[in-house]
């Protein structure tokens, strides 16, 4: 079938993006599912900075790529051996696909799934195929093994998971990255406890979800900290006890704010900077918890003798650490209590033919989190 995509040609195109267009809309051959594959109509795909490092060129990918991997949708076709799914369910995509066989599978670490890692950094779905087609450029790769910026895909079974039908395609497509990642963080990799000070480091729909989980782990102080000011005013809505501007000076008031250091730290900046700001933010006997994705070329200078004598942690956190068949349902579940105010996120909806201008304002940092959304 013929469907319409977001083609990255190639990486590093200047911004504005209005202008260098990074990204083009073009309409390209879709392969039916094969076993184990699914045929999704995409209700919407958030605009993550995950994707804006592929554009930029500090996260390398294998190009011509179908961009995008934080989506929602609706199963509209299964392929051979597909048991889990039928037409009809909605699906919120996760961009590790989890193969449940390999050693971390097995021992319940589905994000680091070791044929779902190999197939996203070539560029396939987790069987090794690609599934679309341009009239020139040929197979195109896939993004993570979604492609969410596309009005119809293909994924594997293993990157999809039911909800239910109820949550609007936009909020629900939030679960897939944002908020698997960042109340994941929180949750299943810091493991904050009742009553502990924590620091969130970068308010962007990550960083507000993993203060979000530090609410839901009633965290007695959350210093949120970020550049933009409305970001920080935000956060103080969404739970925040304190809110700090980044720069000269932070550091000093947020030890400052928790008594001489942080329980836990929290960085989704993705710049190793900040990242080492966060580690000495916390107390002896802290964990500093970072999900930011760094240029590779970024290195991280710490005093090695703390990590012995002071007994602090450092440690990453990819996909939040999630099982998403476990933690996507469970953190839907708990948006519906009222207890994940995931919609606050959602600071724009476009379409389309506006995800360049949509990056834009992900790279200035006016937006939280975007989605488009598809008719």
């Amino acid at each position: 079938m013929r469907v319409r995509t977001a083609l990255l040609r190639e990486m590093g195109a200047p911004p504005p993006y209005a202008e260098s267009r990074p990204l083009e809309i073009a309409e390209v051959e879709l392969d039916p599912p094969g076993s184990g594959e699914l045929l999704i109509r995409v209700g919407a795909a958030g605009l993550c900075h995950s994707d804006l490092s592929v554009i930029d060129g500090s996260r390398p990918r294998v190009m011509p790529m179908a961009l995008g991997h934080e989506a929602a949708g609706e199963v509209v076709e299964t392929g051979g051996g597909v048991s889990a799914f039928a037409p009809g369910d909605h699906v919120v995509l996760a961009f590790v696909p989890a193969c449940g066989d390999c050693p971390p599978c097995r021992a319940g670490r589905a994000a680091l799934c070791e044929p779902g890692a190999a197939a996203n950094a070539a560029g396939t779905l987790l069987g090794g195929e690609r599934r679309l087609r341009h009239p020139d450029l040929g197979p195109l790769n896939h993004h993570l093994g979604v492609s969410a910026f596309s009005d119809h895909i293909v994924v594997s079974e293993a990157s999809a998971v039911k909800v239910d039908p109820e949550l609007p395609f936009e909020l629900a497509a939030l679960f897939g990255c944002a908020v698997l990642t960042g109340v994941g963080a929180a949750v299943n990799a810091a493991r904050i406890e009742a009553g502990q000070r924590v620091v969130v480091f970068g308010l962007g729909g990550v960083g507000l979800s993993a203060l979000l989980g530090a609410v839901l782990q009633e965290a007695a102080t959350i210093v949120a900290v970020d550049v933009m000011v409305a970001k920080l005013e935000l956060a103080r809505e969404l739970g925040a006890t304190h809110a700090v501007g980044a720069g000269p000076g932070a550091l000093a008031e947020i030890l400052d704010l928790t008594g001489g250091g942080a329980d836990h730290a929290i960085e989704t900046v993705g710049s190793a900077g900040v990242l080492a700001d966060a580690y000495a933010a916390t107390r002896r006997g802290g964990t500093t918890t970072t999900v930011g994705l760094p240029d590779p070329s970024q290195m991280l200078t710490i005093p090695a003798v703390s990590l012995v004598a002071e007994e602090r942690t450092l440690r990453g956190s990819y996909l939040g650490s999630s099982v998403p068949a476990r933690d996507i349902p469970r953190f839907v579940d708990l948006h519906r209590e009222g207890r994940l105010p995931v919609e606050r996120l959602l600071t724009h909806r476009l379409a389309l033919d506006e995800v360049n201008e949509g990056f834009d304002r992900l790279a200035s940092g006016a937006a939280v989190r975007q989605a488009i959304v598809f008719a």
